[in-house]
């Protein structure tokens, strides 16, 4: 049989494989899609706990607009359409909540933003955490964090919040309060929170007794403004499915049921061999496609074989997490080096370490060899030869799982 797995924007992998191997699939479930246009306007006229987008707008000195980077698919630009006519109107600005990211390309800003681009381009800031100098301390959350904050966001008259909702393998769920903390917080902030992630509670799907999220909710709680919150769902086809607008707490609550709708799948059993598949845009760089990884081993077999795919077309992302596995020679290492001492970029370490004490972690990537190897990877040049040396290695009855979106699909063994 053939099978084709996504890799990059618009490119593939194909491999072949004997008809009698025992190979399954999993992806986010299916659902019926609307009009999207009319889900997005439905939802904005018909906000959850708030008044209405025209009364929000009415009497709003400046209104500061917060949009995730390129690292997600927020249909950003959707959502600007259906309220453009009346947004135009409004003296507004956007920031883009990179968090610690690095700040978008033009070709990312055009992904963003979309035929909107060159009429709000002297209108758009980026955020960047390390500029401490245009931070705002506004207080400590309940686990310690110092709340450190964009003083545009601290400045604004009012809020408006555009994001999207699926499952996060530390935060429990993206959108929401994640655009404040770690959207638009200052660096030493981020670093204490993604600290957190290193808590077994911190995990996809989870949000009661999660400190990451509680982390991040105590973050708006120092927020004292008026917040519109927009938050959209997406299929696995990227897709608008659903969004919930109005309260920033009661939108991001509904929008969490029906994430779940979408991206928690049912699956019987684990698998010898997983194949993580990281769409575009979380291909982006090895930072970001770890997230495969972290859902991948929930399906994995203990002393199975977990081969992720992503482009990775920026190389690895961010350097610390890959220098301290450079520097050690075991994963257990790695973990004794994190408890005596965290810095930022060390939980994807931690999580990358913890996978390799029980099971073997190969990918196939754009990223140089060597590199992939000092990270406790095994490399493949094509993602034939990973499933040919994978399958010789478990044997011709092994149990073999695509996980076809393996950034954001988490699989529920029953």
């Amino acid at each position: 049989m053939k099978i084709d797995v996504p890799y990059d924007k618009d490119g593939k992998q194909t491999i072949e494989i004997s008809d009698s191997a025992n190979v399954r699939f999993l992806e986010a479930n299916d659902v019926e899609i609307g009009d999207e246009d009319a889900i997005i306007r439905q939802s904005v006229q018909n906000p959850l706990n708030s008044k209405s987008l025209d009364d929000f707008f009415k009497d709003a000195r400046d209104v500061l607009i917060i949009v995730n980077d390129a690292t997600r698919p927020t249909p950003t630009e959707k959502v600007i359409n259906v309220m453009w006519d009346r947004l135009k109107e409004v003296n507004f600005r956007f920031i883009i909540a990179t968090g610690v990211h690095r700040g978008p390309t033009e070709e990312e800003l055009k992904q963003i933003f979309g035929r909107f681009l060159d009429r709000v381009r002297d209108r758009i800031l980026v955020h960047d955490a390390r500029k401490d100098e245009e931070m705002v301390y506004l207080g400590d959350s309940s686990n310690g964090t110092p709340i450190h904050v964009n003083r545009e966001g601290a400045d604004a008259h009012k809020i408006m919040i555009i994001s999207s909702v699926e499952p996060h393998y530390f935060a429990g769920y993206t959108g929401g309060r994640k655009s404040f903390l770690p959207g638009i917080a200052g660096f030493q902030t981020v670093e204490r929170n993604h600290k957190l992630a290193l808590d077994p509670a911190a995990k996809a799907l989870a949000l009661e007794g999660n400190p990451v999220h509680e982390d991040m909710v105590d973050a708006i709680k120092t927020v004292e403004k008026e917040i519109f919150s927009v938050m959209t769902v997406l299929d696995k086809h990227h897709n608008v499915y659903a969004a919930s607008s109005g309260h920033i707490d009661d939108s991001f609550t509904d929008a969490v049921q029906r994430a779940n709708e979408v991206f928690a799948a049912p699956l019987k059993q684990k698998a010898d061999i997983v194949v993580s598949v990281v769409k575009f845009p979380q291909d982006i760089d090895l930072y970001q496609a770890q997230k495969g990884t972290e859902n991948a081993k929930l399906a994995l077999r203990e002393n199975g074989i977990m081969i992720l795919v992503a482009k990775c077309r920026d190389g690895i992302g961010g350097k610390t997490f890959a220098e301290l596995l450079k520097s050690c020679e075991t994963p257990g290492e790695t973990l004794e080096k994190i408890d005596k001492g965290y810095v930022l970029g060390y939980h994807k370490a931690g999580k990358m370490a913890e996978i390799s004490t029980w099971a073997e972690m190969w990918a196939v990537t754009d990223v140089a060899p060597d590199t992939i190897s000092s990270l406790f990877m095994k490399p493949f040049g094509s993602l034939q030869s990973a499933i040919d040396e994978a399958v010789k290695v478990k044997g011709e009855d092994a149990d073999l799982l695509f996980l076809m979106d393996g950034g954001l699909t988490v699989p529920l063994v029953d």
